[in-house]
């Protein structure tokens, strides 16, 4: 099933098509589990930021757009991840800070974390409501069988009429106003 810890990081100097290729997402993934302290995650989503309204790298060689990458786990999250994405370290990113963690250095070597943007989420499974039950199809003995109510069916005559005289009477009547036209205003009648 879904993994119901999940964390969003966003990797600052990659482009998305980096980090679509497996090893790329397995060298990502190692990094992550040095932070997260569990083995068992996984990569749920690979998003570029210039679809979550990232603005567009200045055409200068190694600038990169940014990526997102959501990790899933099945394991709770690592003190350090819920450090960095604490209210205290919101504030001190506001204020142009560093926030409160302790594994920044964990992705050092190969990916630029921008720690700021870091969203924690925890998706619990919605209960399945449940839907009609299947019966036997067989009516039980001594129930008796009511048939729904039958409709009343529609007055069609009304409809019928309007559509079929009123074509007939402008008919009718256009050969009326011809007829005379061509017969009654001839010239020596």
């Amino acid at each position: 099933g879904d993994a119901p810890f999940q964390a969003e990081f966003l990797v600052g100097d990659r482009n998305v098509e980096e980090l679509l290729p497996d090893a790329a997402r397995e060298l990502f993934l190692q990094a992550a589990a040095g932070v997260w302290q569990r083995g068992d995650l996984h990569v749920i989503n690979v998003t570029s930021a210039l679809d979550r309204g990232g603005r567009v790298p200045l055409p200068i060689e190694g600038r990169r757009e940014g990526v997102y990458v959501q990790v899933g786990s099945h394991s709770p999250f690592s003190p350090c991840l819920e450090a960095a994405a604490s209210p205290q370290s919101r504030s001190r990113c506001h204020r142009g800070q560093r926030p409160l963690a302790s594994c920044y250095d964990t992705f050092a070597p190969h990916f630029s974390i921008r720690w700021c943007n870091l969203t924690l989420l925890q998706v619990w499974p919605s209960p399945t409501t449940p839907g009609p039950g299947w019966g036997s199809g067989v009516l039980e003995e001594g129930a008796d069988f009511e048939p729904p109510t039958p409709a009343v069916p529609p007055e069609l005559l009304p409809g019928f009429l309007v559509t079929l005289l009123v074509p007939l009477a402008v008919a009718a009547l256009l050969c009326l106003i011809l007829g005379h036209l061509m017969c009654c205003r001839r010239e020596g009648v």
